[in-house]
């Protein structure tokens, strides 16, 4: 019942300044983005792949308001980069990009947000990983799908991420799956009307084993985005009705959740890559995160009164 009042929430200018101000806000935060720059966040690359996991780094940041702040998140994707190819880890760790942040929702936001995306997903290539393009709210889907199919054009490795809420979902992946590219199903963490969406949890979870079966069977390249162990399990089991070897998909977590279960998961033999976030602009990050798990937001609130 929360999470749309949170998701709500996660717009707000009020709630925004409100819950930045707030004493125990930073605990929360800390635990699900460890930095706020590409030196914070390093060391905890380096623990990560020292583990056997592999990484999909975000820098945070949705709001954008001018080309010159999409061509600043632009820069601090290619300074990502740059340190990465230093520390040789290009292939253990990907790039997850909102186009938003790179100008999709400005003047002619399609032409500036592909102009600045390219040279990430360029330099990306160069030291061996990619780029994989999230899912924002359902009025931006055809556009991060038709930029998708444009990358893919010369960087077939290029993925996206499509939604288990909404309709529309399963005949995406039924096109991508056939397509061969690199595809993250997620269950979705945007508040979306009854029209477009699911709305009960019994529905969106129906939906999500039913476009797990679509992309296990294909021939894409399946990224399974959940902490549920019930889908973890039932993912486990699709792709070895479908012949898959453990190599041949893989399990994203987000940081600072389930983070046992990554490792134990990893243990087995799976490819199991953690989605981690950085950067000051981590309010709309924060608050999908609150909304997805009600024990986050108790956790949250029990740190502000215990601040205040």
């Amino acid at each position: 019942m929360l999470g749309p009042v949170i998701l709500a929430a996660s717009r707000s200018d009020r709630m925004r300044r409100l819950v930045t101000a707030a004493p125990g806000t930073k605990q929360v935060v800390d635990r699900f983005i460890p930095g706020e720059t590409v030196e914070d966040v390093l060391p905890i690359v380096r623990e990560l792949t020292d583990q056997g996991l592999e990484l999909t780094m975000d820098v945070v940041g949705e709001d954008i308001t001018t080309p010159e702040q999409a061509e600043a998140a632009r820069d601090a994707y290619l300074e990502l980069i740059a340190r990465l190819e230093e520390l040789e880890l290009g292939p253990r760790v990907e790039m997850s990009v909102k186009l938003s942040m790179f100008g999709q929702d400005l003047e002619n936001g399609v032409e500036l947000s592909r102009a600045n995306v390219r040279p990430v997903v360029e330099a990306a290539a160069a030291i061996g990983t990619t780029v994989t393009l999230d899912a924002e709210d359902h009025t931006t889907i055809d556009s991060m799908l038709a930029t998708h199919a444009w990358l893919r054009e010369d960087f077939p490795q290029t993925g996206c991420v499509i939604q288990a809420m909404l309709y529309r979902t399963e005949e995406d992946a039924r096109r991508l799956a056939a397509s061969g590219s690199r595809v993250r199903i997620v269950k979705g963490a945007y508040k979306e009307p009854a029209e477009v969406a699911y709305q009960s949890k019994a529905e969106i979870d129906k939906a999500y084993v039913r476009i797990m079966k679509i992309l296990m069977e294909g021939d894409g390249y399946p990224m399974i985005g959940s902490h549920d162990p019930r889908m973890i399990s039932i993912g486990q089991e699709l792709a070895r009705r479908a012949g898959r070897k453990m190599d041949e998909y893989e399990f994203q977590m987000l940081f600072g959740i389930r983070g046992d279960e990554s490792l134990r998961l990893a243990a087995e033999g799976h490819r199991m890559r953690v989605y981690t976030a950085y950067g000051t602009d981590w309010y709309g990050y924060f608050m999908r995160r609150l909304a997805e798990k009600p024990s986050n937001l108790k956790f949250f609130l029990r740190s502000m009164v215990s601040k205040g």
